[in-house]
């Protein structure tokens, strides 16, 4: 990792080409989650292979020593990849590592942990995480339906520098907003790596179960250490520690089952006790429901959220209601227990060009170098100040990508396709300003899938492709060659600076000839429908790489995957890389996309 990458996480920025604005006072430093080694340990027939974090503040030329069970195992400091292979040694044995800096040990701020114990396989490494399905129940029409585990988070729920997940359980009668029918309630869980549920908060009745109502935020709001969990609640809802929000007998359902009266709250709980910890009318509210677009339910309920470093230095809470035509997005501060309005975007007042413009997901990125972050709201950018800062004017579309994806360019750039049949079929613009790079012309179609990430060697920067774009285009929109075999997520996995294609259960490498299959994960399932996606995707522990969990198939553990792949690549978490974590945050909203950092790994 270069100094200027390291640079930039320190800073957290959002990327370190971009021009930066001028500064008029000093900012405090930007907050960031403080993580400790993340150490593991997997066995296999030669010893064990242990990998673990480099942090955003370990120094230029750090190496590391590795105890076993409390003896050194390293004759000197390992540099370089943090990984190192314990030849012969016994399966079950708990590792730590320590940072050397200029030959002396350095003491960590947290408290020596025990390394977590993974299983190997042929191609990966695992760890099932047990978990506690809901009991099942009957609607008042009398449908009978069971749970299964969907979208998942992560958050240092506790403060002592690990992660715990955080799961939503959906019913198996889970609705889309144009499907009409009651569903069960929706449940979120927290769960450390050991399977220990932290909290169960049942979110009631009055809140619809499906991929765009419960949108949930984990993320540290109020720099103690320690993530909060925000999402939108109802009468009924049900805390972590049993307290009730709003009415608990309430019942705002229609015979159609949607829920179109009745109050909404915005909460945020406590992460380690899943209490809640302060409650808000949700913004906006649903006013009269024709006015987004339809009388029946279907447009008022479209809900995006994310976490947004709007003053540079510390996370507010991003929600929104509505894409297809009124929309409304919101910035909430959690500061001292209590909930604080930043501002609110609101295309009834900004002008009908901002009506219509978002995708069923949202980006978070310092597009304009100036240190607050950016919420790029599909073919639109809202400012840190919650005022526009450009529109494409191409509408809605189901799927983009930002980051550093030419980094022959100074700054970001967001990759989108397009639903509406009159408009390019995908384009590429400059983050910052909007302005089209190239584009696609109009496949007179509904362009439903569109990837930009490195994934091939041969040609320099991010490869963009689609599902009605022939072949895969390189950063000018030239197509060099064969389409990938999946338009889904992108992974770090195999060691090189490269990402690979990950749908549904399985990872591929992608090849000009052909992918090649580098994992089948065994007995889980992906989520989501078509839209085949795992739990969760992020650097949860080890080295920079990235972990996948999906639920295992009965739905009673989360099978968290790590690769066993060697790396020649040493790099600092992609967790303390700010883009990347907020895009961990909003992965599960709506129709999931991967996270991208602020960088170009292989530049």
């Amino acid at each position: 990792m270069s100094l200027r990458q390291r640079a930039v996480i320190l800073a957290g920025l959002a990327a370190a080409t971009l021009v930066p604005a001028p500064v008029t006072s000093a900012a405090p430093a930007p907050q960031i989650d403080r993580l400790n080694r993340g150490v593991v340990s997997v066995h296999t027939a030669q010893g064990n292979t242990v990998g673990w974090r480099l942090l955003a503040d370990d120094p230029a030329g750090v190496a590391f020593n590795v105890y076993r069970d409390g003896t050194r195992v390293t004759a000197t400091p390992v540099s370089g990849p943090t990984s190192f292979v314990d030849a012969g040694a016994p399966a079950g044995a708990r590792y730590t590592v320590r940072a050397v800096v200029g030959g002396t040990e350095r003491v960590s701020a947290f408290a020596a942990a025990d390394s977590l114990t993974l299983t190997g396989t042929a191609a990966a490494s695992t760890r099932d995480v047990p978990i506690q399905p809901p009991s099942g129940g009957t609607t008042p029409s009398g449908e009978s339906y069971t749970y299964t585990a969907n979208d998942a988070s992560a958050g240092d729920l506790d403060g002592d520098g690990q992660y715990e997940l955080v799961l939503k359980w959906d019913p198996t009668n889970a609705k889309d907003n144009s499907q009409s029918g009651y569903t069960g309630n929706a449940y979120v869980d927290a769960y450390r790596l050991d399977g220990t549920r932290l909290w169960r908060i049942d979110l009631g009745r009055n809140i619809r179960a499906g991929a765009h109502y419960t949108q949930f935020q984990v993320f540290d709001y109020d720099g103690d250490g320690k993530a909060e969990v925000a999402m939108k609640t109802a009468d009924g809802t049900r805390s972590g520690t049993g307290q009730v929000i709003g009415s608990a007998s309430a019942d705002h359902r229609n015979s159609s089952g949607y829920i179109l009266s009745g109050p909404e709250f915005l909460t945020v709980f406590n992460g380690q006790t899943g209490a809640a910890a302060a409650t808000v009318n949700y913004d906006p509210p649903r006013g009269t429901v024709s006015s987004w677009g339809d009388s029946y339910g279907n447009r008022v309920d479209r809900f995006l959220a994310g976490t947004a470093y709007l003053d540079g230095s510390r996370p507010s809470l991003i929600m929104s209601r509505g894409y297809y035509t009124r929309t409304v997005i919101a910035a909430w501060d959690f500061r001292n227990g209590a909930l604080t309005k930043r501002w609110t975007f609101d295309s009834n007042s900004a002008g009908s060009q901002y009506a219509g413009q978002g995708n069923h997901q949202l980006s978070v990125a310092d597009v304009d170098g100036d240190g607050r972050d950016e919420i790029v709201f599909g073919a639109m950018a809202i400012d840190d100040t919650g005022r526009p800062l450009w529109n494409t004017r191409n509408g809605h579309g189901d799927a983009m990508h930002v980051g550093d994806l030419i980094p022959s360019r100074a700054g970001l750039e967001e990759f989108k396709v397009d639903e509406d049949k009159s408009k390019p079929a995908a384009w590429m613009a400059d983050a910052r300003t909007g302005q089209i790079i190239w584009q696609n012309p109009s496949c007179n179609c509904d362009n439903g899938r569109g990837v930009s990430a490195d994934i091939h060697a041969g040609s320099p920067g991010a490869e963009s492709w689609s599902s009605a774009v022939s072949g895969l285009l390189n950063t000018s929109g030239q197509n060099i060659g064969r389409k990938p075999s999946s338009a889904n997520f992108v992974v770090y996995w195999d060691g090189d600076a490269q990402r690979e294609l990950l749908d549904g259960t399985h990872i591929d490498k992608y090849g000009t000839g052909g992918d090649t299959r580098l994992l089948t994960a065994s007995g889980v399932h992906a989520n989501n429908g078509t839209k085949n996606t795992p739990s969760l995707q992020a650097d949860l522990f080890g080295d920079w790489r990235e972990e996948v969990v999906w639920p295992t198939s009965d739905n009673r553990a989360l099978r968290i995957y790590s690769t066993t792949d060697p790396t020649s690549i040493s790099h600092v978490s992609l967790m303390q890389d700010r883009q990347y974590r907020e895009a961990v945050a909003w992965q599960n909203s709506g129709y999931n996309q991967p996270p991208h950092p602020s960088f170009a790994l292989a530049r």
